[in-house]
C-alpha cells in the first residue's frame, strides 16, 4: 500500500533508515538528519508497519519492514508532481533517475542498499547489518583503533581506521562513528594543520557538529 500523506519528516526517516539497511538507533538519526522518530511519529510509522521499533534499555532503534521497503520503492517512482518545495522537487526527479538506472540493470533496492555485490533472492530483500549490531560495529571500531593507536587516547587518523575497516559500507561505518561521537564514546576532532591533510584524508573526514572531523581517539 502507498502512503501519500506522509510528511517530509517522516519521508526523510524511511529513506534513512533504507540507506542504513539495518536497524538505526535515535542518536544516529539525530546525528545523520537531525530527527529522532519518537512520539506521535513513531507510533504512526509503527502503526502503519512501515517501521519496526524496539526498545533497547532506554532508547528505541528502528528498523524498516518488507511494506516500508516496498514503500520506498515505489516512492522512488512517484515523481516530483505536488511536492511542497523546489528542492524537494528536484530530490524526487533524481529519484526517479536512480530507479530508472536500477530498472535498467536489473538492480533491487537491496543491492543499492546493502552494497553487496550478489543479486538477492527472488522475492526477498537482502537486510546487511555491516557488523551484526550496534555492539559488535562498536567492537569492531575499538579493535579496529587499538591496532593502529600507539596507546589510548592518541589521536590516528580517520584514513588509517577506514583502512582497518574496508569491508564496512561507507554509510554503515559513518553512521557508527556519529552514534559513537554523540554518546561520547568517541572523540572526533579537526586536523588544525589542514596543510598536513592528503586528499584521502579529506576524503575520510565524518562531516558531523557542523565540521570536518579528521581525527578520532578512543580513551
Amino acid at each position: 500500500m502507498h502512503h501519500d500523506g506522509l510528511s517530509g519528516r517522516e519521508r526523510a526517516v524511511l529513506f534513512d533508515l533504507l540507506a542504513a539497511a539495518r536497524k538505526v538507533s535515535n542518536a544516529e538519526l539525530a546525528a545523520l538528519i537531525g530527527i529522532r522518530l519518537d512520539g506521535e511519529m513513531r507510533r504512526r510509522l509503527n502503526d502503519l508497519k512501515l517501521v519496526e521499533s524496539e526498545k533497547r534499555g532506554r532508547a528505541f532503534v528502528h528498523e524498516l519492514t518488507d511494506a516500508g521497503w516496498r514503500w520506498c520503492g515505489d516512492e522512488l517512482l512517484a515523481g516530483p508532481a505536488g511536492r511542497g518545495t523546489s528542492i524537494e522537487r528536484s530530490h524526487y526527479l533524481l529519484f526517479g533517475l536512480f530507479a530508472r538506472y536500477m530498472t535498467a540493470a536489473r538492480l533491487s533496492l537491496a543491492d543499492l542498499a546493502s552494497a553487496v555485490p550478489d543479486a538477492p533472492a527472488e522475492g526477498k530483500h537482502v537486510r546487511r547489518d555491516a557488523a551484526a549490531g550496534d555492539g559488535e560495529m562498536s567492537a569492531r571500531v575499538a579493535a579496529a583503533y587499538q591496532v593502529i593507536a600507539p596507546r589510548p587516547g592518541e589521536f590516528i587518523l580517520l584514513t588509517e581506521l577506514r583502512e582497518q575497516l574496508a569491508d564496512i559500507p561507507r554509510p554503515a561505518l559513518d553512521a557508527a562513528l556519529a552514534a559513537l561521537f554523540t554518546t561520547q564514546r568517541v572523540n572526533l576532532i579537526p586536523q588544525s594543520r589542514q596543510q598536513a591533510l592528503t586528499a584521502a584524508d579529506r576524503a575520510s573526514a565524518l562531516h558531523i557538529g557542523g565540521e570536518h572531523k579528521h581525527l578520532i581517539s578512543i580513551g
